[in-house]
C-alpha cells in the first residue's frame, strides 16, 4: 500500500518510470542494475533499514552516487543521524506534503544533472574548498553537491587535526565541516582557525545532523560563518556560499 502511495504521488509530480522492490536486497539488486536516478524508500524492511540500505549502496562503485531520498515517520535522532551521514537528498516524513516532495525531486535534479548556467554566474572555480568529515559518503556526498555548482578544487580531511595540518601547506578559501568527529571534531577546529593568524578570516561553514541547541548555540559563538543542516541541501548551500564569496 505504501508503494502504491508513493507511486501515485511521483506520477502527480510527472514521474512515471518506476521500479519497485519489496526490501532491501531486491532495491540493492535492482540499483546495481539498472542505475535509476533516484531511490525513494521506507525506513524499515523485513532484511533490513533504509540506513542498511544506503550504506550498501554507497559502498558499490556501480551504485554509489544514485540520489537517495528517505519517507518515514521515524523521529529518532539517532537512527536518523546514521542516515542523514550516508549522504540523503531528503527527508520526508510520513505522511509528507506534496509541495515538500516537488522541492525533495528538484534537489535530486540539482544533484544528478548541475546546471552549467548557475555555475557560470556563480562562477567559483578560482575557490579551493576544504571538506573535513570522519565519513567517506558523507565527504563523497558533499564533494559531489560542490561540484555541481562548481567548485572542483577540493582538499579532503578526515578530522580537524588533518584539516589543520593540511591548511600549513595549501591556500583554502573555504573550510566545510561536520560538528561530530573523532580526535578534533568541528566546533574544534573552528575555535582552532579564529584563534589562528593566518586562518582567522578564513569563511567556515558547519554541516550537521546535531539537534542539541546548547552545542550548536557554542558552535555559533565559536566563530562559524554558516550552519547547514543534513540532508546537505543545494539551494541552500548556493544561498550561503554566494554570501560568503560576495
Amino acid at each position: 500500500m505504501q508503494r502504491n502511495i508513493i507511486r501515485t504521488r511521483l506520477h502527480e509530480a510527472g514521474i512515471d518510470n518506476f521500479l519497485m522492490a519489496e526490501n532491501c536486497q531486491q532495491a540493492l539488486d535492482l540499483a546495481i542494475k539498472t542505475a535509476p536516478d533516484l531511490v525513494v524508500s521506507s525506513m524499515y524492511f523485513s532484511d533490513g533499514t533504509a540506513t542498511d540500505l544506503v550504506q550498501q549502496l554507497r559502498a558499490n562503485d556501480l551504485s554509489r552516487d544514485v540520489a537517495f531520498m528517505l519517507i518515514s515517520s521515524e523521529a529518532c535522532h539517532h537512527t536518523l543521524d546514521a542516515i542523514k551521514q550516508a549522504g540523503v537528498i531528503a527527508i520526508l516524513p510520513k505522511p509528507f506534503e506534496f509541495t515538500h516532495l516537488l522541492s525533495a525531486l528538484q534537489a535530486t535534479i540539482s544533484y544528478i544533472e548541475p546546471d552549467s548556467e548557475v555555475i557560470d554566474n556563480l562562477d567559483f572555480s578560482d575557490k579551493t574548498v576544504l571538506v573535513v568529515d570522519d565519513s567517506q559518503t558523507a565527504r563523497r556526498h558533499i564533494s559531489k553537491v560542490l561540484e555541481n555548482i562548481g567548485l572542483t578544487k577540493l582538499i579532503l580531511a578526515e578530522n580537524g587535526q588533518e584539516a589543520l595540518s593540511l591548511m600549513v601547506n595549501n591556500q583554502v578559501d573555504l573550510v566545510i565541516t561536520d560538528y561530530n568527529m573523532p580526535i578534533m571534531d568541528g566546533a574544534a577546529l573552528i575555535e582552532a582557525l579564529r584563534q589562528h593568524p593566518t586562518f582567522c578570516e578564513i569563511p567556515a561553514l558547519m554541516v550537521t545532523s546535531e539537534n542539541n541547541c546548547a552545542k550548536l548555540d557554542g558552535v555559533r559563538q565559536s566563530g562559524v560563518s554558516a550552519l547547514v543542516d543534513k540532508p546537505f541541501d543545494i539551494d541552500a548551500v548556493k544561498q550561503v556560499l554566494t554570501r560568503l564569496f560576495d
